[in-house]
């Protein structure tokens, strides 16, 4: 197997050190470090409640510390989710399968750092925007992905606008709506939508810059809105839209090929190496 390059893979490991921190306090258990929500709320994307064993010391894990951190995601009410990469703690994944924990992995793709994504046709009368904190539309794009995620894949499902709207309610009520609308105005979070001419969201992603980097996640289309092309276009305009606000690196991870055939279209490129997920969802 061919490697990442050492540069891309420290910028990975980088982002994924700090970028939890805009959203998160770090608690350390040893050789882990586990992200704790500063304030209640929907997470930015499958966390931050995982763990992740620090730079100098990933080959140090045992199994008494992965129980400890365990023991307090238990004593917080989130999912026992751990995240690493696989070539900077090659060991941890048997250390994970000998204490249960099951492990999926994740590829990642990137972008080489010169390409432009080009814009990627829209069907009539959809429109592609960046949302503000105040945005109309903004519960029900933060409530698209708990639709897309729950019938995975890329065919035309049942769950349209109905369930889109019931949707948008629950994360209005559950204080996801206003937990995010902070994260939007310091700029930690960009959220792209493809809006139907009567403003409903039919594709949403974002992505959470840091140093320079950053992973576009989140990315999912509306089940009856699917087989448009509006998952690539959504993609196109956030990679264009971080590339002009200073990121030089953008990847992300995928859980399906037919997924990661849309990402190779747009330019993305396997980065040779998997992120590793224990009990937790895959982020897009």
């Amino acid at each position: 197997m061919r490697h990442m390059s050492n540069p891309l893979r420290a910028c990975i490991e980088q982002y994924y050190a700090t970028v939890p921190l805009l959203f998160a306090d770090a608690e350390e258990f040893g050789p882990l470090r586990l992200f704790v929500r500063k304030e209640p709320g929907s997470p930015y994307y499958g966390g931050p409640s995982h763990a992740q064993p620090t730079a100098e010391s990933a080959g140090s894990v045992t199994a008494t510390d992965i129980a400890r951190v365990r023991a307090r995601q238990r004593e917080l009410g989130v999912p026992e989710a751990f995240e690493w990469l696989a070539e900077a703690a090659p060991a941890l994944r048997a250390r994970m399968a000998a204490v249960g924990l099951p492990v999926a992995e994740r590829p990642l793709m990137a972008l080489d750092a010169h390409f432009l994504v080009p814009p990627q046709p829209l069907p009539d009368g959809v429109t592609i925007r960046e949302l503000t904190a105040d945005d109309p539309a903004l519960p029900a794009v933060l409530a698209l992905p708990r639709l897309a995620f729950a019938a995975e894949g890329t065919s035309v499902g049942s769950a349209g606008r109905t369930e889109l709207s019931a949707a948008a309610e629950e994360a209005t009520a559950d204080g996801t709506v206003e937990s995010v609308r902070p994260t939007i105005r310091a700029g930690h979070k960009t959220l792209m939508a493809a809006l139907a001419s009567d403003g409903t969201p039919l594709a949403v992603g974002h992505y959470h810059p840091a140093d320079g980097t950053t992973e576009i996640g989140g990315v999912g289309t509306l089940p009856t809105a699917r087989r448009q092309g509006l998952a690539a276009a959504v993609t196109a305009a956030l990679a264009t839209h971080a590339r002009e606000h200073g990121v030089h690196t953008v990847f992300l991870a995928y859980a399906e090929d037919s997924v990661a055939r849309i990402y190779r279209r747009l330019g993305f490129r396997p980065a040779d190496v998997t992120l590793l997920i224990a009990n937790q969802p895959a982020r897009s």
